[in-house]
């Protein structure tokens, strides 16, 4: 005989909410799976045991008889009843049982437990049990044990109430079971507030935005009140709409119900209006807040990050930290990445010490911020103390550190950070093969590359892809190995990419193949037809050509024109004295513009004793043959350069962006400079970050 051992002896539940100061027993919908208890240490992985024969035991002990009933007692909830030879078994102890697992967090012991519904069939099992089921089953996110649940309750006749029904809808949800929730939604024969927003909150977690608000819409006939979750998550549906004017009239809505000034709304539509792009909006709703939460500071910032506003961002910032409201790692995540935009490392500085200030210091996530910060902009030495002082890293981490020494032309440090990580059973991903690749292609180190890139497969199971190859065409191309870069390209196992042929064709104008060059640049030129800078490089090629191609040149200036495709002012911006300056070529608005100009002109005399002279041979990408014709000095990087050098101390590293590329003139003198100056100067151009120093760039004048 075979039947089911218990023998786990509990508080029963009632006892452990008054003793732990829980609920009392009549809530019978209050379950915590967060609370621990010593009293189950044990994992049972064998939820039913097997009492032994009666022979087996004492010979004095005899079998306890057991009573037949002579009634049945439908108020009793243990009960034996007898139907077709087949007995109605006692569940009231299990139930409890599993209802306490899942108290103390242990779900999985909860379903395996369950397990002895399945196969003795049978049990009377109520909706307190069913609701801590389900629960185990959201908080395991179980396919397989939303389905065992979902039919055993079904084959069993339960009946559940709305309450029940809408723990069921949301079990489904939480699982993944997008279909089947929507199926048992419209079959619900009654729906509270609850039930919408449950089956709203999860089409807008799969990206059904206009099939949320139009259930918003119909519940809406039926259910006309301000409550605000189900505000919040109709605002939702009109951010991922991007319809700031449903959002618009959503808000008037709020505003006569008097439901505006609940956080959760407020937080909804400052962060409904920023990513919608009315700013102005956000901030006027942010300073209408009763009480300015965390939320609600870090959601501003996000918006002004978002839209490049990245100098107001820092200011909220540090407003956030006068406020004395307490930070958390996003919001020094979030500063830290605003901070690399604007190439700031003092403001960098101060948000690593309130990392630490707030307790944040172990913190993984802000911290591989911060040593992709430090690496880029130049500070490779802080990135490193960063990056081994962590206690937990990922490959995000490895991967940033192997970044930065490829942006300054460390291949060997690159590599042998690299190494490291393979030997600590770190498992690379496509971006470090790409970092790492990268490293080798700018420290001239082709042995090697070629060694890691085939070990891709053989040793890591990783297939190269076109982000690999334009990167070994690049490493090819330096080695002036044009038709073996081609021949790379063409036995590529997918069609080559623009990278790919972008690659090829900078490969091609540094060796001067000009045939070549321009069959690659048509190709670039045919996949992006819309993209000016491919038009720009087919330029370049054939103005560096002679004979026809000179006509091919003046017809594809015709197109620019004709396509009326402008090319954006050169801008460029540095930080000096903890404020952003930003100048454009030839810029005189500047309040000293003249004095910069006046500087640059001193420069410019000083490294032309050392060789330089520009040149007008091509037009490089974002150019145009108007500006050739202007002073090569007044171009924006190199009015950055003389207000930095100029306004800053001689040892302080100058940190320009420019969002385009930097042209090989100024490319050539700001090298000079750094060398003259003894000044380190980074650039962040449109294509790649430049470290200037002692007359050398990282990117080995090529790019």
């Amino acid at each position: 005989m075979e039947v089911p051992l218990l023998r786990y002896h509990c508080l029963s539940r009632d006892q452990i909410r008054s003793n732990c100061g829980f609920p009392s027993s009549s809530d019978h919908r209050s379950l915590f799976p967060g609370y621990r208890s010593s009293i189950y240490e044990g994992i049972w992985r064998k939820p039913f045991g097997r009492f032994r024969c009666a022979s087996s035991l004492n010979p004095g002990l005899k079998p306890r008889p057991i009573p037949i009933p002579t009634r049945i007692d439908n108020d009793v909830n243990e009960i034996v009843e007898f139907d077709d030879a087949r007995m109605k078994k006692p569940s009231a102890s299990l139930c409890s049982q599993i209802e306490k697992l899942v108290l103390c967090g242990r779900y999985r012991q909860a379903l395996d437990l369950f397990e002895i519904f399945e196969l003795e069939g049978g049990f009377d099992v109520d909706g307190d049990t069913y609701d801590a089921l389900i629960r185990a089953c959201i908080g395991l996110r179980s396919v397989r044990g939303v389905k065992r649940i979902y039919h055993y309750m079904k084959s069993n006749g339960f009946e559940p109430d709305l309450y029940m029904r809408n723990r069921v809808l949301l079990m489904h949800i939480k699982s993944g079971l997008m279909e089947e929730a929507r199926l048992l939604f419209d079959e619900m024969p009654e729906k509270n507030l609850v039930s919408w927003t449950t089956i709203m909150g999860g089409l807008l977690d799969i990206g059904e935005y206009l099939e949320a608000f139009r259930l918003f819409l119909l519940m809406w006939e039926d259910f006309s009140e301000g409550d605000p979750r189900l505000f919040s998550t109709t605002i939702r549906a009109c951010t991922g709409l991007g319809s700031v004017s449903i959002g618009k009239q959503l808000h008037a809505c709020m505003l006569k119900m008097g439901a505006v000034h609940n956080i959760f709304i407020s937080c909804s539509l400052i962060d409904m209006y920023s990513k919608c792009g009315a700013i102005e909006d956000a901030r006027f709703i942010f300073e209408d807040m009763p009480e300015k939460t965390t939320v609600g500071w870090n959601t501003m910032i996000t918006g002004y990050a978002l839209h490049g506003y990245s100098e107001e961002a820092v200011d909220m910032f540090f407003q956030m930290s006068d406020s004395g409201v307490k930070m958390d790692h996003f919001t020094i995540s979030l500063i830290v990445r605003v901070c690399a935009r604007l190439a700031s490392l003092d403001y960098a500085k101060q948000a690593h010490a309130a990392l630490y200030r707030q307790n944040f210091g172990s913190d993984m996530v802000a911290n591989t911020t911060l040593v992709d910060l430090y690496s880029k902009w130049g500070r490779i030495e802080y990135a490193r103390h960063v990056f081994e002082q962590m206690p937990c890293k990922n490959v995000l981490s490895w991967n940033a550190l192997i970044s930065g020494y490829s942006n300054r032309g460390q291949g060997s440090e690159a590599i042998e950070l690299f190494d490291r990580m393979i030997h600590e059973k770190m498992r690379p991903t496509h971006i470090t093969f790409h970092a790492v690749l990268s490293a080798c292609c700018y420290s001239d180190l082709s042995v090697q590359g070629w060694e890691i890139f085939k070990s891709m497969e053989t040793d890591h199971g990783i297939k190269p892809r076109a982000m690999h190859y334009a990167i070994m065409i690049e490493l090819l191309g330096r080695d002036g190995l044009i038709d073996e870069a081609f021949a790379l390209l063409r036995g590529a196992p997918f069609n080559p990419t623009v990278n790919m042929w972008a690659a090829l064709v900078t490969a091609c104008r540094m060796e001067e193949n000009l045939e070549l060059g321009r069959y690659a640049a048509e190709k670039l030129y045919g996949m992006e037809p819309e993209k000016l800078n491919n038009y720009i490089v087919l330029l370049n090629i054939y103005k560096s050509s002679s004979g026809s191609s000179k006509e091919a040149a003046a017809a594809i200036l015709n197109t620019i024109r004709r396509k009326g495709m402008n090319i954006l002012p050169a801008c460029s911006w540095i930080e000096v004295g903890r404020r952003v300056h930003v100048l454009h070529f030839g810029d005189k608005s500047h309040p000293q513009s003249k004095e910069v100009h006046e500087k640059v002109d001193e420069l410019i005399k000083q490294i032309s004793k050392h060789g330089y002279a520009p040149g007008e041979k091509t037009v490089l990408p974002d150019v145009d043959e108007i500006d050739q014709k202007k002073k090569l000095g007044y171009h924006s990087e190199m009015l950055a350069v003389g207000l930095g050098v100029m306004s800053s101390p001689w040892w302080k590293q100058l940190q320009v962006v420019q969002g385009h590329r930097i042209c090989g003139d100024c490319h050539e003198a700001i090298k000079l400079i750094s060398m003259l100056k003894r000044r380190e100067i980074i650039v962040r151009d449109a294509s790649r970050f430049h470290h200037f120093s002692d007359g050398h760039c990282s990117c080995g004048d090529y790019w």
